[in-house]
């Protein structure tokens, strides 16, 4: 809230005459009062008379209230006005008559902060239809779980009542228009007749929400508080004694309230933590204030098939292709079909967290489970919006892995993040003990409402009062993660419902033909199929099998372009599923060069040469996998696999090189390409020949290096390409040398001068 300190020159104080008016006030109020409570007589069923106090709501019907929920995203653009008066008009007409009706319309920011960027003629339509006669009879409810701010203002204002969440915020109703021009009279106008409408918002206070250059104040009269206009305090002074005056808003800034400070103020009927909350003060059901799928209606949607173990390579093909159908704006209803054991805990959360962070105003996400959701596929369907499941199909359960106590807890806190769990439409308790055996879990049953829920000890303590939940047995099984079949998920409020076919829930959603099916494209095929096991450990054999053909041919030539294209086809295909990294490149990268640098420039085989081929093995086996230290089961298993990808891939190469070895230099169309072995006579007369080699008759004769000297190296001397040594310092490639001195065969050069 904008809390200034109160400006001296504003504050008006009132002697005893005024404190006598103000008793004189209070007494006048109580007469009133007590000539209003005038009662009417109501007949029951018995014929007795019973008392109704008129102005009392309980006592209106004798219905319990009935209430419904519209989740309206923001910010509101396009035509969102009109699919929200579709959904309020579906809304009341699955309501009875007979009773009290509340519509609560969840204003819940989505594709911006806190709401910004809502058209205001969007608004005011939405604004306008919920002042209109048509909802006369009915209590309009805005719920504000998060802060808001834009002209969605305008659309909680025009609510009989707003609800709030303590730490959230309203106002800023002028974020969106040009802070260095005016308000235009048509904005102003509509917050005047919203304002005036229903008086939710005191109009001062809206105007000053909305424009930056008025200033509010805060005005106690003998009779009551009242918020006035700075340019209208002076005619208020004419009519009411002022007792005080302060700066509510200041000029130059936006008005803007917590939850607290509104409740205070009394423009929030109530704070409420969750949806549960705000169902117990309105005398509500906890399913009255569920989001129905129903009223949503005109879907577009697409299904997604997940039936098999959950993988690096599963989860980023879902993420991937499901991103891709959204970004294109067509879709705004995603079906998860699931028959899945589980799999890589990582990769399962990293999916799940996905699909919870889809905006839930925008698209819909529901699970359908078919067969079974075990361990870590239990999260993928918790993960989504809603979950259906046939009566028999299994959620939960043990999987592969037994996961450790810090693992556990990171599950719990990442669940704990999701928006449903949030928004209390589902336990996080229950849904980490599908996963985690450590974690138990009650029933408990308010003392007052009667509503039940399922918390662990320490989400019961987050409850506004604890105290208030009476405990009841233990859901969850001893040291065993939570199974339940779709019944008893439903029981639990896991499940939305449970279906016997994918027909009847269709029937749910309203859905006239089966949503089109989507599957990776080719190249996210093209990917699966390079990033196997089997195809990674093709393409490192290729790629070891062109490096040894390189090195045993003149030049750069085939085998060096074909160990590029595979070395290049491995990583990207591990890059594009996210189990490689830049580390892993820079690892590959740096090992090779430290390499060349030991077989091409430095003698010996050493230090560059033991870590350099070290740094390659640990890229590739890093590159199949997502974790540095296996820390599961599962995380093992993998590692085993990544490792046996490199083995066979190097055993491959081995008994290649041998067999290129053997009979390639026989081959006729290769035998001019390799650098042939001597045969055992040829070996004999060159190591002879070298015995007694003396190049003697080379010095002072003239020379090029053809490669660097350092200081041993190759040069070419009279057209003959001898090993020679420099004379003391590093001799840089094709540079001119001169024979300086030659023991037998031992020539020591040195660089010509020009």
């Amino acid at each position: 809230m904008t809390s200034p300190s109160p400006n001296p020159d504003l504050r008006v104080t009132s002697g005893q005459p005024g404190r006598r008016a103000t008793l004189w006030g209070l007494l006048a109020l109580v007469c009133l009062a007590g000539l209003s409570a005038t009662t009417v007589p109501a007949a029951d069923d018995s014929g007795a008379k019973s008392v109704a106090t008129i102005g009392d709501d309980s006592a209106k019907s004798e219905g319990k209230p009935q209430g419904r929920l519209i989740r309206l995203s923001l910010p509101i653009t396009g035509s969102a006005d009109q699919r929200a008066k579709q959904m309020i008009l579906r809304a009341l007409s699955t309501m009875s008559a007979d009773g009290p009706r509340v519509l609560v319309l969840e204003l819940a920011p989505g594709a911006t902060e806190a709401g910004q960027g809502s058209a205001v003629s969007r608004a005011m339509e939405i604004a306008r239809f919920l002042t209109s006669q048509q909802l006369d009879d009915i209590k309009t409810v805005a719920y504000i779980p998060r802060s808001i701010q834009g002209h969605a203002v305008l659309v909680a204002m025009a609510c009989d009542e707003i609800v709030m969440k303590a730490d959230a915020e309203i106002g800023s109703a002028g974020v969106d228009e040009p802070s260095d021009q005016a308000i235009e009279p048509p904005v102003l106008g509509n917050y005047r007749e919203i304002a005036s409408r229903r008086r939710t918002i005191p109009l001062a206070v809206a105007l000053g929400m909305l424009d930056r250059d008025l200033e509010v104040i805060k005005v106690e009269t003998e009779v009551s508080i009242e918020y006035v206009l700075k340019q209208d305090l002076e005619d208020l002074e004419k009519t009411r004694i002022v007792e005080s005056a302060e700066v509510l808003i200041p000029h130059g800034q936006m008005g803007n309230f917590t939850g607290r400070a509104a409740r205070e103020m009394r423009f929030a009927k109530y704070l409420a933590k969750d949806r549960s909350s705000l169902a117990r003060a309105y005398g509500l059901s906890a399913d009255a204030l569920r989001d129905d799928p129903s009223l949503g209606g005109d879907w577009k949607p697409i299904q997604i098939r997940l039936d098999r173990s959950i993988d690096p390579l599963t989860a980023s093909s879902l993420k991937k292709t499901i991103a891709k159908q959204l970004a294109a704006g067509e879709v705004n209803f995603v079906l998860v079909q699931i028959d899945s054991p589980g799999g890589s805990l990582q990769d399962s959360m990293a999916l799940a967290n996905y699909l919870a962070d889809i905006d839930p105003g925008r698209v819909r996400t529901v699970a359908y489970v078919t067969g079974q959701a075990r361990a870590e596929a239990a999260l993928v369907a918790l993960g989504c919006q809603q979950l259906f499941m046939r009566p028999e199909a299994t959620l939960g359960g043990e999987g592969s892995d037994l996961l450790d106590a810090e693992t556990n807890r990171a599950v719990r806190e990442a669940v704990r993040q999701w928006p449903m769990v949030a928004e209390n439409e589902r336990s996080w308790s229950l849904t980490a003990a599908t996963l985690d055996p450590e974690l138990t879990v009650f029933r408990y049953e308010h003392r007052t409402s009667g509503e039940v829920q399922y918390f662990s000890e320490e989400e019961l303590a987050d409850q506004d009062s604890p105290d208030d939940w009476r405990q009841g047995e233990v859901v969850t099984a001893d040291a065993r993660p939570l199974e339940v079949d779709g019944r008893r998920a439903k029981q639990l409020g896991l499940a939305w419902a449970t279906v016997e076919d994918f027909e009847q829930l269709k029937q749910h959603f309203g859905l006239e033909v089966d949503p089109r099916v989507v599957q990776p494209g080719w190249a996210d095929m093209m990917v699966e199929v390079l990033a196997s096991p089997g195809m990674a450990a093709l393409l490192l054999f290729i790629a070891f099998i062109g490096l040894y053909a390189e090195f045993q041919m003149p030049g750069i030539g085939i085998g060096g372009f074909v160990a590029c294209v595979a070395f290049l086809l491995f990583f990207w295909s591990k890059f594009t599923v996210q189990t490689a990294t830049w580390l892993e490149i820079i690892l590959f990268l740096g090992g090779l060069t430290f390499l060349l640098l030991e077989i091409f420039v430095l003698p010996g085989f050493g230090v560059f040469g033991l870590g350099g081929g070290l740094m390659i093995i640990a890229s590739l086996v890093l590159a199949s996998q997502t974790f540095v230290f296996p820390q599961t089961n599962a995380e093992l298993g993998d590692l085993r696999r990544s490792v046996m990808v490199v083995c066979v891939a190097a055993m491959g190469m081995i008994a290649a090189s041998v067999m290129m070895r053997r009979y390639l230099p026989h081959s006729p169309v290769f035998n001019r390409m390799m650098l042939n072995p001597l045969d055992a006579e040829e070996l004999a007369e060159q190591v002879q020949r070298e015995a007694v080699v003396d190049y003697q008759h080379l010095l002072g004769h003239e020379g090029v290096t053809t490669t660097t000297l350092t200081p041993a190296g190759k040069a070419t001397v009279d057209q003959e390409l001898l090993d020679v040594i420099s004379d003391g310092e590093a001799i840089e490639r094709g540079t001119p040398i001169v024979v300086v001195e030659v023991h037998g065969n031992r020539v020591i050069v040195q660089a010509r001068e020009a």
